[in-house]
């Protein structure tokens, strides 16, 4: 089992969670992030007056899903979640050694 780990643009995640479900993804976990990367946050002018951003919003989602699965996941968020502009974000994949479904008791790749 792969955990995926996507920061994305917060307008991106309607359309990036319709393209995984359509793929097979059962279920994810979403946070509001803020956090910056090359661009190192940027300048806003509010009522006139410029000021620095210096953390960016984003949603972090966190995706388990079987081996088999993972690359065309990944393939499918950078895809979607692209706009060709600074920020679009990054994807961390991670092995996950186990996983269990409290309710039922499954464990492994039974319990996603």
């Amino acid at each position: 089992m792969k955990l995926i780990i996507a920061a994305i643009k917060p307008f991106k995640l309607e359309e990036v969670r319709e393209a995984l479900t359509a793929q097979g993804v059962r279920g994810m976990m979403v946070t509001e992030i803020k956090g910056f990367g090359a661009q190192s946050g940027h300048t806003e002018i509010y009522r006139g007056a410029e000021y620095a951003v210096a953390f960016v919003p984003k949603v972090k989602l966190e995706i388990v899903v079987p081996d088999a699965l993972a690359e065309a996941v990944v393939t499918t968020i950078a895809r979607t979640a692209r706009t060709d502009k600074i920020g679009d974000g990054k994807i961390f994949v991670l092995d996950v050694e186990s996983a269990l479904r409290v309710r039922t008791g499954e464990t492994g790749e039974d319990a996603l």
